[in-house]
């Protein structure tokens, strides 16, 4: 073989290790950005959970905060201030009068006593911690339905079982945002809440028959609401459907599938990081 050959074959050979080993590094370095890029985005997708997570919490103690002060304005300081005003009349009244009267008031009392307790399990979020989902809405919808501001119908359909903590406490605050916003601007005299557990799916319903809206008219405030409940879900793995048109009441669905651990693509699920 000639000397120019041999020439050519190593020339060609030498560019071809290049061209390989260019192309090598290309795509490691290319691997390896993406590798950054990938935990960034769940370093934002976790941070953006604890921001929210931590939201709710603040924003369930503040409706907490503003539903206790309220029933204690118009309850409890009512209920305390009559057995105040019968025991200052026990004294020049008879005998009769004055058993019935401390009877009455000890009834009053033990009445001041229970609704003190239901305020106290409902000061803190821990308590959705501590009793779980379920058991939290139906004291929810125990109280609203004993205000008499509207009338609340629960249904619990299938065998329950935990969604996971934070989940269950991001779901509950959804829950408590779509309730008050039916209590303030519906108009509704009814309410259906429904919470289905199956297998491999969860869902959680509400649906009022209150004057509803149509998503074109709503403001700033009441479409960013919407907006709200929707991210929320989201963050969680659920699929928020809000349906509603003018006179027709409004209906919204949550759906969370139980089994899906990976809200996060890198594996990482909420309730395995605080």
């Amino acid at each position: 073989m000639r000397f120019e050959d041999i020439k050519v074959v190593l020339l060609s050979t030498a560019a071809l290790f290049t061209l390989v080993t260019g192309f090598i590094i290309y795509f490691v370095v290319l691997y390896r950005n993406k590798q950054i890029q990938h935990k960034q985005e769940q370093e934002h997708l976790q941070s953006a959970f604890r921001q929210e997570l931590l939201k709710a919490q603040i924003e369930m103690q503040e409706d907490t905060l503003i539903h206790i002060s309220r029933e204690i304005h118009d309850n409890i300081t009512q209920v305390l201030s009559f057995v105040k005003l019968s025991m200052a009349m026990i004294a020049g009244a008879e005998e009769k009068q004055r058993i019935e009267r401390i009877n009455e008031s000890r009834e009053l009392v033990a009445q001041v006593i229970n609704d003190l307790r239901d305020l106290s399990k409902s000061l803190s979020f821990e308590h959705i911690t501590k009793f779980g989902l379920v058991k939290t809405i139906e004291t929810e919808t125990a109280r609203i339905n004993k205000s008499g501001l509207i009338k609340i119908t629960l249904l619990i359909e299938g065998e329950i079982y935990t969604l996971g903590e934070q989940r269950e406490l991001v779901l509950f605050r959804i829950f408590q945002e779509a309730l008050n916003n039916t209590l303030k601007h519906s108009g509704a005299r009814d309410l259906k809440i429904s919470l289905q557990y199956m297998p491999e799916m969860f869902t959680l319903t509400l649906e009022d028959n209150g004057s509803g809206f149509s998503f074109s008219s709503l403001d700033n405030q009441g479409g960013s609401g919407l907006k709200n409940m929707e991210n929320r879900a989201t963050l969680i793995g659920a699929v928020a459907t809000i349906a509603s048109s003018q006179g027709k009441g409004c209906k919204i669905n949550l759906a969370l599938n139980p089994l899906e651990k990976r809200l996060f693509t890198d594996g990482t699920h909420p309730d395995s990081f605080s």
